[in-house]
């Protein structure tokens, strides 16, 4: 399970942000989990709920947004979002697509409580 390792970086990224800002807490973080990341939402928030015991993020609420892939055929300009894997353009059939979304795993707030 990569996500613990995901969580372990994570969680050094808080507690310095935690530190700049001086802040007693942290009570919120909002995660994109992109369909490709190679991450699963579920496994992620388990293994932040498992980390943030005893941290500055011990009340912490995880939001996670779910991006999905969304890609653009360079062919006919298209842009569709795929509920499968297969690149293939659903209006013309063209291999030619172009991700445009769907791979992010961003860090997008991060709540403090000072």
């Amino acid at each position: 399970m990569h996500e613990l390792s995901i969580v372990a970086s994570l969680f050094e990224i808080l507690e310095e942000k935690a530190k700049e800002k001086k802040a007693e807490k942290i009570t919120s973080v909002k995660l994109k989990v992109g369909a490709l990341s190679g991450v699963v939402p579920e496994f992620l928030e388990t293994a932040f709920n498992i980390y943030k015991k005893d941290t500055i993020a011990d009340e912490a609420e995880l939001k996670i947004e779910e991006v999905p892939l969304k890609v653009k055929c360079e062919k006919c300009g298209a842009e569709i979002i795929k509920n499968d894997y297969v690149f293939i353009c659903e209006k013309c059939d063209s291999r030619e697509l172009k991700t445009l979304a769907g791979t992010e795993l961003l860090l997008e707030k991060i709540e403090l409580e000072v």
